[in-house]
């Protein structure tokens, strides 16, 4: 049965159900900005009812309300982990070059978080789409999209390439043996080595290209000492690699730099360090190597 209300001279009415409705509507905490709608457009309440009830309109309105203390929390979490893509950043640049725009990079890294973060909440319609790897998946202009195969259909033989395997880096031998290690061993610097072997012009592409070459990262310490003694200038918090000269000397003899003319063989300046560098560095061979006893 409908319910009842009374009018100014205490006549009681029986209120229309749609208006019934309307009424609970109105009395929802929640419809509050509804409500306050309807007020001012209540000559056109039976047309507005619809979109200003719906539910999706009726949660933003709530999200945009919040929205501001929302990005307030995003953004405490980022600068959370902004020490990270600084000091990322920063390495990035001192290997590349000075084109290098740290700033850039880090704004794109967060925006990269952000993008990823949606995952989290993944859309019941659709099928989840996992994103593709950070810079694994690259566009190029010019060259048409590869064609698209069907399920329900065989694809020539031939047609589909074979995954390339990488074969795990491998960290063994007498080279990667911490008891070659001794007060007699010479070391350079891997910014000198890599001038050494005409790779001056591209910083630390020693380490890319020889990989499995052992290289000890000098901490604030061994820095000191370095450049107390002029082996090295003070680079503050920049980072400092030390090879082996052996190891170097090697690769001058091998065939990629034997006959090349940029060879510079005297731009190493080895030099001997104290034994209580030579034990640092033999506890970091033995954790980096892949063949333990």
């Amino acid at each position: 049965m409908g319910a009842h209300r009374s009018d100014e001279r205490g006549n009681w009415l029986q209120e229309d159900p749609a208006e019934q409705h309307q009424h609970q509507l109105s009395l929802n905490p929640w419809n509050i900005m509804i409500k306050h709608r309807q007020v001012h457009r209540r000559g056109r309440r039976s047309q507005m009812a619809v979109s200003f009830t719906d539910p999706s309109i009726s949660m933003d309105l709530l999200r945009s309300v919040l929205q501001p203390s929302i990005n307030e929390d995003i953004q405490a979490v980022i600068s959370k982990y902004m020490k990270f893509f600084q000091k990322a950043a920063s390495n990035v640049k001192e290997n590349v070059g000075d084109e290098v725009q740290a700033d850039q990079l880090i704004r794109d890294t967060c925006r990269s978080c952000l993008e990823h973060a949606k995952q989290l909440y993944p859309d019941s319609d659709k099928p989840s789409v996992k994103p593709p790897i950070d810079g694994l998946v690259m566009k190029r202009k010019g060259r048409p999209p590869g064609p698209v195969i069907s399920f329900d259909r065989v694809a020539p033989v031939g047609f589909l390439s074979k995954p390339k395997v990488v074969e795990p880096l491998k960290r063994d031998g007498p080279k990667w043996d911490p008891t070659r290690l001794s007060e007699n061993t010479t070391f350079v610097l891997g910014s000198r080595a890599n001038k050494a072997l005409g790779m001056g012009g591209t910083r630390g592409r020693i380490y890319i290209k020889h990989a499995d070459l052992f290289k000890y990262a000098a901490d604030p310490q061994d820095k000191h000492w370095l450049a107390e003694r002029q082996h090295m200038r003070a680079t503050g918090g920049k980072m400092a690699y030390l090879l082996i000269e052996e190891d170097v000397q090697d690769l001058a003899q091998s065939d990629d730099y034997r006959d090349c003319p940029e060879l510079k063989l005297d731009e190493l300046k080895p030099f001997r360090v104290p034994l209580w560098m030579i034990e640092k560095m033999q506890k970091t061979m033995d954790s980096m190597r892949t063949e333990k006893d």
